[in-house]
């Protein structure tokens, strides 16, 4: 138990120890949310794309945890189209920003990615999850344990698990039982988990790898990709 206590504390005061050396502790007013470049300019990418996205989340939160969102873009599509689940006004939100632009200040990485025909097989089954997501009602977001924009994410990649889509430990609320559920299958399909209230779980999935939930706070070990998965920190071993 202390070495479970060691590896879930210490990790969590160097993330916060990077903020405070850092530039993450920057007024969100003005920090940047300009495009990092990600992603090409759609009229030279005509094939359908699906994308998610992480990036640290603002001000003194993000020292635990990470915003995730979805991007997709039908075949010949104009445009990008963004999908995020946040705290201010109506939670789903729909192009409030640019498709790959930057997190107030925190640059952006790909947690997983689809193009082509495989990718416009996916689109029709995120968009209507996305529409039939439940907790999509003013007031109905909360950081922490959740519903909050790693829940909707991990529901949404629920609908296409070959997106094999493994979000980082540093994703909280990702476990958020969303449905109700103590039992279910991982967002992948190829792994089980348990849950209770998103305070307490446990994950084992090929693509998840093996996962302890503790008010949280994410520690384990992807076996398929070898790394540590640490709370505050996130991924340390070969990259998604």
């Amino acid at each position: 138990m202390f070495i479970v206590l060691l590896l879930l504390v210490v990790p969590i005061g160097v993330s916060a120890t990077k903020y405070f050396l850092g530039d993450r502790s920057v007024d969100w007013q003005i920090a940047d949310r300009s495009s990092a470049g990600l992603l090409p300019p759609p009229e030279t990418h005509p094939e359908a794309l699906v994308r998610v996205y992480a990036a640290r989340t603002v001000r003194w939160r993000g020292i635990f945890a990470v915003h995730t969102w979805i991007v997709v873009k039908a075949r010949n599509a104009p445009r990008y189209t963004r999908y995020d689940y946040t705290a201010w006004g109506q939670p789903i939100r729909i192009n409030g920003f640019a498709a790959d632009g930057r997190w107030f200040g925190g640059a952006p990485e790909t947690i997983a990615a689809a193009d082509g025909d495989a990718a416009a097989a996916m689109i029709p089954r995120i968009q209507s999850a996305i529409e039939n997501y439940k907790p999509r009602s003013y007031g109905d977001y909360r950081a922490w344990p959740a519903p909050n924009s790693n829940t909707f994410v991990a529901a949404v990649a629920s609908a296409v698990p070959e997106l094999r889509v493994a979000l980082p430990p540093t994703a909280i609320g990702k476990d958020f039982p969303y449905s109700g559920e103590v039992f279910g299958r991982t967002p992948s399909g190829t792994g089980i988990r348990a849950t209770l209230g998103g305070y307490l779980g446990f994950t084992v999935g090929w693509v998840e790898g093996v996962e302890i939930n503790f008010l949280g706070a994410v520690l384990g070990v992807d076996v398929r990709r070898p790394a540590l998965k640490l709370p505050g920190i996130g991924r340390l071993g070969i990259g998604v």
